[in-house]
């Protein structure tokens, strides 16, 4: 039995999650070896003194991350699979530098406009006064040479911001020299997988049913892609094949499943035969509302997963600003190729969130998104439980959008066409699949005020009322 030698403070608050920081950090360093069995969670709360609630708490959190597995009758154990051992960091002291959108041809004049894609943010609620503040907290504060042409892997100043957010929010394993800010996610995974495929012929699996618009971008980036299907626990490991793979493990689009403990843990001993790659998308990981985020992939497996994400469901897709943290050797390939292709983010907007995030604001901001996104998802959700408990709502309460399984003889594409009518943001499932499945749809809540939530479901029955097909 293992002597965790865990330290918390009671004054900070929140001890559950420094208790899983510390075993986290025991695991990722080696302290915690693999295989170790963990004292049951009555006695490490009595060591602690506290209450065996809180000590199941973080061994769960970890549990569904990947750092633990926990059986019957076998006790609490770190993972088979080793982690990469955490290289001691180099903190340098971070310097201070100093129109409403329109319906689509297609929406009724009539109609509220909630929404242009299922997985649009409210725009609403950007935060214009303290971005504006952080803004001019640039202009006045930067020198000059600093709005030259720069790092195409990034100001500074933000990757060492994003660096200590992701360690600290995502358990993420995340170092200023390992990102590179990019033009979003897509930007992102189109150099990774440039950056790839000039190594070797690319075989990569993604998602069954998956984005539709994502596919284009991975073909033209050069990968031959492998539909593996997803089912209620995230992607079929079983199923994988390939030398890499895409994987949304916090929230899957469109299905809005998480990948469970057992199969991050197989997709941990996927990744580490023969060389592949992980390449993640931390799509919707902000926006967890029945617990907390489970931890990135990337924090098990640095060495082997490429982590993408961006702040475009966080603040606005408009700002176009993301990042990629991967392993050394690739970040440095693709900070050349961006230098190639393109000569980096827009300056100003960098270091306007590297302050945003410095000062506390991305955070204050993000817990009042959650609140709110909450109680929309929640009203859309009662509102069809109550007119319509025909439809079979999926997937985990998360994210900005919910994947709505049809009652037989309802038409995917009628049913999105009218749900749009009716002010909806709404896209059929069947042209996302590479295999047939059960008839649905995908439905954006994040621009439906709850208040209108029964309106429009009440709406959807009465035109989809007798409906068979087309």
């Amino acid at each position: 039995m293992a002597d965790l030698h865990i330290q918390i403070s009671r004054d900070k608050g929140g001890i559950a999650g420094q208790i899983a920081s510390e075993l986290r950090d025991a695991v990722r360093g080696g302290r915690l070896a693999p295989g170790t069995r963990l004292p049951a969670t009555r006695d490490l709360a009595g060591d602690l003194q506290v209450s065996r609630g809180v000590v199941v708490e973080a061994y769960e959190q970890l549990v569904a991350e990947g750092f633990l597995v926990s059986r019957v009758g076998a006790g609490t154990r770190v993972t088979p699979v080793p982690p990469a051992r955490v290289a001691p960091r180099r903190r340098a002291a971070a310097q201070e530098r100093p129109t409403p959108v329109r319906p689509t041809s297609d929406t009724p004049a009539c109609a509220p406009y909630y929404g242009h894609r299922p997985t649009s943010p409210d725009l609403s609620h950007f935060p214009r006064e303290r971005w504006l503040a952080a803004v001019r907290h640039v202009l006045a504060t930067v020198p000059s040479d600093a709005l030259d042409y720069g790092d195409p892997g990034g100001v500074p100043e933000l990757r060492e911001e994003l660096a200590g957010y992701l360690r600290r929010v995502r358990a993420a394993d995340a170092r200023p020299e390992n990102l590179i800010i990019v033009g979003g996610v897509a930007q992102g995974l189109s150099l990774v997988l440039h950056v790839l495929s000039q190594r070797r012929a690319l075989r990569l699996a993604v998602e069954d049913p998956t984005s539709h618009r994502q596919v284009p971008l991975l073909r033209r980036a050069g990968a031959h892609l492998v539909p593996v299907p997803v089912d209620e626990d995230g992607l079929d490991v079983r199923r994988l094949s390939g030398d890499a793979v895409l994987v949304t493990p916090a929230h899957q689009f469109p299905t809005g499943v998480v990948l469970s403990p057992s199969r991050r843990a197989a997709l941990m001993e996927w990744v580490h035969v023969g060389g592949r790659v992980i390449l993640e998308d931390d799509y919707d990981a902000e926006f967890r509302f029945d617990r907390d985020p489970v931890g990135c992939l990337q924090g098990l497996a640095p060495d082997r997963v490429i982590l993408s994400g961006s702040v475009s469901k966080a603040l606005a897709p408009g700002l176009r600003l993301g990042w990629v943290a991967a392993p050394p050797d690739l970040a440095e390939d693709v900070r050349r190729a961006r230098g190639e292709l393109d000569l980096g983010s827009p300056v100003i907007e960098q270091y306007a969130l590297a302050h945003f995030l410095r000062t506390g604001g991305y955070d204050k901001h993000l817990r009042r998104m959650r609140r709110e996104y909450r109680r929309r998802r929640d009203a859309l959700v009662r509102a069809l439980a109550c007119e319509l408990p025909a439809i079979s709502v999926k997937g985990i309460d998360a994210g900005l959008h919910v994947y709505l399984e049809l009652p037989d003889g309802w038409d995917e594409p009628r049913t999105a066409r009218v749900a749009r009518e009716l002010g909806l943001s709404a896209e059929p499932v069947g042209p996302m699949r590479q295999s047939p499945g059960k008839p649905a749809v995908v439905v954006g809540f994040a621009r439906l005020p709850g208040h209108k939530a029964a309106e429009a479901v009440q709406g959807l029955k009465v035109r989809m009322s007798g409906h068979v097909t087309d």
